[in-house]
């Protein structure tokens, strides 16, 4: 064998066990494999860092109800930013934001940092869950800061299932049960006890009347009449 074709053939073992190699890394690191948290998208602009975006969708692929936007962000300066929107690119629906508190703007304190999603902390809602993306996609998401302005990148969307179970969103709640049918006047028909016959209704031939109530024609008065 020739120089060449030996260097050559030296090359190409090398190359299949880089490739090898990394194949290897990567199942290794697999969250699934791990059973620790996975990498989420991170991102940073200026002194604001965001982390461990998901939009994260129903566990069940067939309940109705919304979808949630999770995320850290994290204000390296020294003045409040206001979180005053999310956007997702490309698609129509709006994300409704929730400060922890209640009302108010949701801030990203100086110094501090903001959690979106899960029990305590503030939200960010899709209410069309479902038209907005589907599992296993990466969706664009846009947080718009009051002094940042935009910051984007991609977010996996996930269903909240394993470690995205406490941050993901609640299902609608189930129909409630039918109440009695109204009648023609619009309240409820009551039923009647056995053996009594409703008010303002006459007895039946052949039944007695109430007690209390006499029989037979009252006779004529005669007092004061000669005979």
């Amino acid at each position: 064998m020739s120089r060449s074709l030996r260097h050559g053939a030296l090359a190409a073992t090398a190359i299949a066990f880089s490739i090898v190699s990394l194949s290897a890394c990567a199942a290794g690191n697999h969250a699934e494999t791990l059973k620790v948290r996975p990498d989420n998208a991170a991102t940073s602009v200026g002194t604001v860092k965001v982390q461990n975006v998901n939009v994260i969708t129903q566990a069940d692929p067939e309940a109705e109800g919304p979808a949630v936007v999770a995320a850290t962000l994290f204000n390296d300066g020294t003045e409040n930013e206001v979180l005053e929107s999310i956007t997702l690119p490309g698609t129509d629906v709006q994300v409704k934001l929730q400060a922890a508190k209640g009302n108010g703007p949701v801030e990203v304190p100086a110094g501090g940092q903001l959690v979106l999603g899960g029990k305590g902390n503030a939200s960010a809602v899709i209410a069309e869950g479902r038209e907005a993306t589907q599992d296993g996609n990466i969706q664009q998401v846009v947080f718009k800061l009051s002094r940042t302005g935009d910051v984007g990148l991609g977010a996996t969307v996930v269903p909240a299932e394993g470690y995205y179970k406490d941050f993901g969103p609640s299902a609608l709640p189930a129909s409630p049960a039918p109440s009695a049918t109204p009648d023609a006047t619009g309240s409820a028909t009551p039923e009647t006890p056995a053996g009594e016959t409703p008010a303002g209704e006459t007895p039946a031939t052949g039944e007695s009347p109430a007690a209390g109530t006499e029989q037979g024609t009252p006779e004529t008065a005669t007092a004061g009449t000669t005979g």
